[in-house]
């Protein structure tokens, strides 16, 4: 009988835009969708490799999209000293094939987006346009975003204001506001000539 023989975990890191957050790649599939986690308390509840790395005094946020971790470090430490840490400790944990997130984590997310109002019932027309912007964030903004470690998410769309939710290393990034800006809202005003602007939320 032959043992299947893994393939060794794989792990890079790649910057952000944000100093403050460091994108940990690895060539595994760690959860197919987007896991925030600003605070320690969440993660106990959900995941236990955030849970982990929020045990490092130096871990603020922790970030879990598809094969990667995105890290945001407290201010006062470099990443120089604590990347390495870091970055053994996620490599020693996925190859110990040891839980990300916990089963029913998606499920209790989107209870929570429902009840905070982001299934808000649009109606005729309105439903037509919040269809096409998301269909247009989802295409074009989510894939680059979530190559800088983060994630973008549609929250509502009001009088001709779309709201947006940045997550991951877009959260408090210095440049993510210029993104926004500059590209989203204008890409959004150019194929939807109802939206007149783009706010952000910080997850």
């Amino acid at each position: 009988m032959e043992t299947a023989v893994k393939n060794p975990v794989m792990i890079y890191t790649e910057q952000t835009p944000n100093p403050e957050s460091l994108k940990f790649v690895t060539n595994r599939m760690l959860y197919k969708g987007t896991a925030d986690f600003r605070e320690a308390e969440l993660a106990q509840e959900w995941s236990p490799i955030a849970t982990a790395l929020f045990e490092f005094p130096y871990v603020k946020g922790v970030y879990i999209c598809n094969n990667f971790v995105t890290i945001t470090k407290e201010f006062n430490y470099n990443w120089e000293d604590v990347m390495l840490k870091l970055k053994e400790y996620i490599k020693n944990y996925v190859q110990d094939d040891k839980a990300i997130l916990k089963d029913g984590f998606e499920e209790a997310m989107q209870k929570i987006e429902e009840a905070n109002g982001v299934s808000y019932e649009y109606t005729g027309e309105e439903a037509a346009l919040v269809k096409k912007i998301k269909e247009l964030i989802d295409t074009y903004v989510k894939p680059a975003v979530e190559m800088d470690g983060g994630n973008i998410e549609f929250k509502s769309f009001d009088k001709g204001v779309v709201t947006v939710e940045l997550q991951g290393s877009c959260s408090g990034c210095p440049s993510s506001s210029v993104t926004l800006k500059a590209g989203i809202e204008g890409m959004l005003k150019r194929m939807v000539p109802e939206v007149t602007e783009v706010v952000a939320e910080m997850g």
